[in-house]
């Protein structure tokens, strides 16, 4: 990989680790799409790893906010859904995985963008927690649904459950993907050495988080998403 890729995907991941620290959503939609296209190898385990200290981070930060109900669910559905995510990434050839991460890029920036408003209830935490589980462990994306949940609530309550939600979720992600064989690797490597570009991306939405409007901002990520999905695709062809 050139020093050129490598500067790009660190850019990437603290400008990432920003967005998500600020408006609880955007690492995985505007990080993966830009790994897949440099090193599809680094899918979706580095996208995992990386999250680990920024959600950790996040969930710390904002703790009292955080919807134990609501996490609860999610993470129910999440654990019996990840073996499925398992399964998928087996089964989809590595130069077909463009394809898959790239629509469900496009799918979830458009989902997000057309939501109408609603009041969370358990089958709606259920369904964000299976579909999380599904596209996390397969992709690395996986913010939308919970974002779908949570985008009506306060930004502070929106921004600690989804952060410790993906948390839970992460740490069974990677360890079903070990035991898949799918952990390890140059891939890995790279992502551990990337580590101090999350921190200060998390670091600085910890001085803005409260100054910046969540609403233009989160629109602003479906935008790039939109966009990146749509590059990725482009890519593999």
């Amino acid at each position: 990989m050139t020093i050129e890729a490598i500067a790009l995907l660190a850019i990437s991941v603290c400008v990432g680790a920003f967005l998500q620290g600020t408006v609880g959503v955007g690492f995985a939609m505007l990080v993966a799409p830009i790994a897949a296209l440099v090193e599809p190898s680094l899918v979706p385990v580095a996208i995992l790893i990386w999250m680990l200290p920024l959600n950790a981070l996040v969930a710390w930060r904002e703790r009292r906010h955080i919807d134990l109900r609501g996490a609860g669910w999610i993470t129910v559905a999440r654990v019996l859904a990840t073996p499925l995510g398992i399964w998928l990434l087996l089964l989809i050839p590595e130069n077909h995985l463009g394809y898959l991460i790239g629509g469900t890029t496009i799918l979830a920036a458009l989902v997000s963008f057309a939501a109408p408003s609603f009041t969370p209830r358990p089958a709606a935490f259920l369904a964000a927690g299976a579909v999380t589980a599904l596209s996390e462990t397969a992709t690395g994306v996986g913010g939308p649904p919970l974002a779908l949940v949570y985008q009506h609530r306060p930004a502070a309550e929106l921004r600690a459950t989804v952060a410790l939600c993906f948390l839970i979720g992460e740490v069974i992600s990677l360890i079903a993907l070990a035991l898949g064989g799918q952990f390890g690797g140059s891939g890995t490597n790279l992502a551990l050495w990337l580590l101090p570009a999350v921190i200060v991306g998390v670091w600085t939405s910890s001085v803005t988080h409260k100054r910046v409007g969540g609403a233009a901002l989160r629109y602003g990520i479906l935008l790039f998403a939109l966009a990146s999905g749509i590059a990725v695709i482009i890519g593999t062809l």
